[in-house]
């Protein structure tokens, strides 16, 4: 089965995919969105990664709530500076992602001002059920 079939992962609409985040600031931060290797009888998986340069851990939050993935980033208050030009985004931001039944939101990572979620659907097994048959009569 395709990783995509029957929205599995993630609700892709283009009017639903990170919509409040959008609305609310313009679709910052950027984000891709990619298929990584299925590994050997391994869980099918895709990482989502932000650009989220100058925030710190502390200063993100991942979580997971009712089947939707919510990133947020809040700067701290600085110290008052005398800027001349201030050109870089220190602004809080709120990123949504719809969540498919089944998919779990494995590790979160920063690196080099990238934060990357893995989210993976576990392979499940596939059953039969057998139903009786009942005479009528």
């Amino acid at each position: 089965m395709a990783l995509f079939d029957g929205n599995l992962w993630l609700t892709l609409s283009t009017d639903r995919l990170g919509a409040p985040a959008k609305a609310a600031d313009g679709g910052y931060p950027p984000y891709n969105i990619e298929l990584l290797p299925e590994g050997r009888n391994g869980p099918e998986a895709l990482r989502i990664t932000l650009a989220v340069a100058g925030f710190s851990l502390d200063e993100l939050d991942v979580s997971v709530e009712d089947g939707e993935l919510t990133v947020r980033g809040a700067k701290r208050d600085e110290v008052a500076k005398d800027y001349l030009h201030r050109g870089i985004a220190a602004r809080q931001f709120k990123r949504s992602f719809a969540l498919a039944k089944g998919v779990e939101v494995r590790k979160a990572e920063l690196h080099d001002g990238l934060l990357a979620i893995v989210l993976e659907r576990p392979h499940r097994e596939k059953r039969v059920l057998k139903v009786g048959i009942a005479p009528v009569g």
